[in-house]
């Protein structure tokens, strides 16, 4: 397995996994994970269905405590803490299946998430000030024009990118992204790519996402973790990842 040495005082990551392990029951589903994100990154997470992808981005969002290992986020333990302490300290993310609001507006979807940072103290500027920004974001991912309709009613891929501006109005340092790309034509899936990397020049971001598509992924991280049952097979650039035999049998096969 390809190992990472977790140095802070040499390459003072952004984000550590330290031996990262969840079990339900008997079932071992993030096996003694460890690796290092760096600040400005764009991090990969791939690997076959059910190797523990999504279960380790809610063990680092919090929706699921980890068996046992730490999470290291800016030099700062953040293992127990609940989602909305890890929101609050700039780790936002997506969702494998959407989780819009659907009744409400395209608007209100982003303005609900921004409403955290709100610390006016007068309720009406703080309302205007929430909806100006809820609709700058709804522009940057080309939704302006759309922001009165029900989130229901938006297409699969613009309801994605909704998401997305929802989780960048916490102000994020680190975004998560959980199969962004699902659903998507291969148009769609291109313009995604190039939309992440604006988004984070734009922000200042560092991005961590889960995708199976794997031309995407190559073209679009910086490096690569790859798991397989729970455990850690590879880590490393692309180039490195794709070639990795352990790799090549467990999921490329012939897609590398």
């Amino acid at each position: 397995m390809s190992s990472e040495p977790l140095t802070l005082s040499k390459t003072n990551p952004v984000l550590v996994a330290q031996g990262l392990t969840r079990c339900f029951g008997g079932l071992v589903a993030v096996n003694d994970v460890s690796f290092t994100v760096q600040k400005d990154e764009i991090f990969g997470l791939i690997g076959p269905n059910g190797a523990g992808k999504t279960t380790l981005f809610n063990v680092m969002t919090g929706l699921i405590p980890a068996s046992s290992g730490n999470l290291i986020y800016q030099n700062e333990n953040i293992s127990k803490l609940r989602p909305y302490q890890i929101a609050n300290k700039g780790i936002a993310r997506t969702f494998q299946n959407i989780r819009l609001f659907g009744e409400l507006s395209v608007l209100e979807n982003v303005a609900i998430a921004r409403h955290i940072h709100s610390r006016s103290q007068n309720p009406v500027l703080s309302l205007r000030k929430t909806q100006r920004k809820a609709l700058e974001l709804l522009d940057l991912v080309g939704l302006g024009d759309r922001a009165q309709e029900q989130a229901k009613n938006l297409p699969y891929g613009d309801q994605r990118r909704l998401e997305i501006a929802r989780a960048l109005a916490l102000e994020p340092q680190i975004l998560l992204l959980d199969e962004p790309a699902a659903g998507m034509n291969p148009t769609e899936k291109h313009k995604l790519s190039d939309f992440i990397r604006e988004v984070r020049e734009q922000f200042n971001l560092t991005v961590i996402l889960i995708e199976h598509h794997v031309p995407l992924v190559m073209g679009l991280c910086d490096r690569i973790a790859v798991l397989h049952f729970g455990q850690l097979i590879a880590l490393g650039e692309p180039a490195i990842v794709r070639n990795d035999p352990a790799v090549i049998e467990a999921y490329l096969g012939d897609e590398k």
